[in-house]
């Protein structure tokens, strides 16, 4: 698999799409760079243990950023692919981060190993809350924020909700959520019975996507109630050019800020891979991870899966 991800990588650099970061990369005295390009610095991720900027386990929060970052990636992602663009950019910002890889199936070897996302969420969840638990304690902060991305966003609401997590978190940002489930690619018909099958088992090899019709027993119990928690701010940031999470409105919620990235940019043309690298989502971020030093957030071309183009 790694053979595999060095030789995709030497293809994308000979065709022009890995090169130095771009125009809202990191300033020189920076200490990471910072990319805004999801697919070619995802496949790079596939070559590293961790994302530039994540898991220093003897980083200490500052005043000004008194909460770890834990950030949650997406189903078939891991804490490396999936946060090339958070890790180095929130180290940048002066923030402790952290990435988990979970849900991994253990069961087809190395095909399987290097994704995470695929398990039932309910154990996922419990791999975020022993997680947290060990950023809290080498952290000794009291709360953590929590950046996700697609199931990254919905997988922890279990452990809000159900795992004691309610009293851990203070910031839950949400990429590309799927608070109402999604009807990509037939899972919900699959999961509403066909075959005999039930909504939370429908996917081989990937347990979770079962558990995104709208109709799986896990949706259905994270919404008994209302999906927001007293005490959590909650922050949405959805694509109108998601092709996973259809329709993309399953990202808002009420009882959470719902920000659509195009509302204030219509050159952003961000899907549901891009908007993880995306340099109009990261300001939407920043302010919600700091909202009393909110900034104008700006607006350029944002090409989907790459972002912009390779700098001249």
């Amino acid at each position: 698999m790694r053979r595999f991800s060095a030789s995709l990588l030497g293809l994308l650099v000979a065709c022009g799409l890995l090169g130095a970061p771009s125009s809202g990369s990191a300033a020189a005295d920076e200490p990471y760079p910072v990319p805004y390009n999801f697919l070619p610095y995802a496949v790079l991720g596939g070559l590293q243990n961790d994302a530039p900027g994540t898991n220093d386990w003897d980083c200490r929060p500052s005043k000004r950023h008194p909460r770890p970052v834990v950030l949650v990636h997406g189903t078939f992602g891991n804490q490396a692919t999936n946060w090339q663009t958070y890790g180095p950019l929130l180290a940048n910002e002066g923030y402790c981060v952290f990435a988990l890889t979970y849900g991994v199936d253990h069961t087809g070897g190395p095909a399987t190993e290097l994704f995470g996302g695929m398990d039932r969420m309910q154990a996922s969840a419990r791999e975020l809350r022993d997680f947290v638990g060990d950023v809290l304690v080498a952290t000794g902060a009291r709360k953590v924020d929590l950046v996700g991305h697609s199931q990254g966003t919905l997988m922890p609401s279990w452990y809000v909700k159900f795992l004691g997590g309610k009293k851990h978190v203070k910031r839950y940002v949400s990429i590309a959520p799927l608070w109402h489930g999604t009807q990509v690619g037939g899972v919900a018909a699959l999961a509403g019975g066909a075959f005999g099958a039930s909504p939370d088992t429908a996917v081989p090899f990937c347990v979770a996507c079962g558990q995104f019709s709208p109709d799986s027993r896990f949706l259905r119990k994270i919404r008994r109630g209302g999906v927001a928690e007293q005490g959590i701010v909650y922050t949405n940031i959805v694509t109108r050019y998601d092709e996973l999470v259809l329709p993309y409105t399953s990202g808002i919620e009420k009882g959470m800020r719902n920000i659509v990235v195009q509302d204030g940019c219509d050159t952003d043309l961000a899907e549901h891979f891009q908007i993880v690298a995306d340099p109009v989502t990261v300001g939407h971020v920043l302010n919600a991870l700091d909202p009393q030093r909110r900034k104008p957030v700006g607006c350029e071309l944002v090409l989907p899966f790459v972002g912009g183009p390779p700098p001249a």
